[in-house]
């Protein structure tokens, strides 16, 4: 039994060695490349960190631990029992005067803003993970394809986590991406899959990107982490506003609650738009993503006249009910000062209607 196992365990061992040397792992930047650096963002020991202290999860479950009970686990309605409904956009046709959101399903979103499109953190594979055939997207979530999208002035990707990061889905859109913008080390994912290092750009927190007249993208904080396997925080994470004449938007990553909010939303002033995560929290890892009632928190700290709650609907990757984030964020907008958005997956959002609403398409 014991020969068994042993042969059993060096085969797997460079099958597994193997598998991680596919393209889609990626290899992480080098830490000489920021060491010398000035950053704005915390930078000690080869790693990037948060503002404030942040441990990853909170309770006395370990990363293994809580990463196999999330990728196998099973919990009581995390999963629909039937295909989400959606209402397909088809954003070839759209007017590109037109000042919209498409929402794709957890953090993916399009955007037109004066007449230029962004996407962000798109995943249109049908799961969310590296190991095959776990964390699969919901019934009905997954309605858009690489084809469906036109042509992209903007990828904006917050940061390299499997569900905001996808092999597949960028590669896809190669030929049609004109300008590439990621936290710091980001970028070096798409030089090595073979993107045109000169549209790639790369920047730090507080740091600003001016590509064009009447535009600027500024890389802002969020209290997170990164990582695609085991190496951790060799790449920072981050949220962008996205400042135009007449448009403020908040584009938010990955994030538990913080005073970045309030900081980020002291800062400018306002935002017309806030897209904040909303789903896939846990009390366990509550530090690196909010809680429902800290969503419509953060949209009050922001001074959000809108609030779209992204990071659900499309996988299971905590525990919760598929339908609680938007449940609860629902429940927690009440009286608020922003508008709450609530769109189907790639139902067309009018940024410039205050009058457009939304059914209650979850419950």
């Amino acid at each position: 039994m014991f020969i068994v196992l042993l042969t059993t365990l060096f085969m797997l061992i460079p099958a597994a060695y193997l598998y991680t040397r596919q393209p889609q792992f990626g290899q992480v930047p080098d830490e000489a490349e920021f060491r010398n650096r000035k950053l704005t963002s915390p930078f000690a020991d080869g790693e990037f960190s948060n503002q404030v202290y942040t441990p990853t999860l909170t309770g006395e479950q370990n990363r293994f631990v809580a990463l196999a009970q999330f990728l196998f686990g099973k919990d009581e309605n995390a999963i629909p029992a039937i295909a989400l409904p959606s209402k397909k956009t088809d954003l070839h046709a759209l007017d590109k005067a037109q000042n919209v959101v498409v929402w794709m399903g957890h953090s993916s979103y399009f955007l037109q803003v004066n007449g230029k499109r962004f996407l962000v953190d798109p995943v249109f594979s049908d799961n969310a993970s590296p190991v095959p055939a776990t964390n699969r997207t919901f019934k009905g979530s997954n309605i858009y394809t690489t084809g469906d999208i036109p042509e992209i002035d903007y990828l904006l990707i917050t940061h390299d986590h499997w569900d905001h990061l996808d092999y597949p889905t960028v590669t896809g859109l190669k030929s049609k991406i004109r300008q590439i913008i990621t936290p710091l080390g980001v970028g070096n994912y798409f030089e090595q899959w073979g993107f045109n290092k000169a549209i790639i750009h790369e920047g730090d927190w507080n740091s600003v990107i001016q590509p064009e007249k009447d535009i600027s993208i500024h890389i802002l904080p969020t209290r997170h982490f990164s990582g695609r396997l085991l190496a951790k925080n060799k790449t920072l994470w981050g949220s962008f506003a996205i400042i135009t004449p007449g448009h403020n938007i908040y584009v938010g990553g990955d994030s538990g609650y913080g005073p970045h909010f309030k900081a980020i939303g002291e800062r400018f002033g306002h935002f017309d738009l806030a897209i904040l995560e909303c789903g896939q929290y846990n009390e366990n890892w509550r530090f690196i993503h909010m809680m429902p009632e800290e969503t419509a928190q953060a949209a009050e700290d922001l001074n959000a006249r809108a609030m779209l709650p992204s990071h659900n609907s499309k996988f299971k990757l905590a525990h919760h009910p598929w339908n609680d984030p938007l449940n609860r964020v629902s429940k927690a907008s009440q009286g608020k000062s922003y508008r709450l958005l609530t769109p189907m997956i790639g139902e067309l959002v009018e940024q410039d209607n205050p009058a457009q609403r939304f059914s209650q398409w979850w419950q």
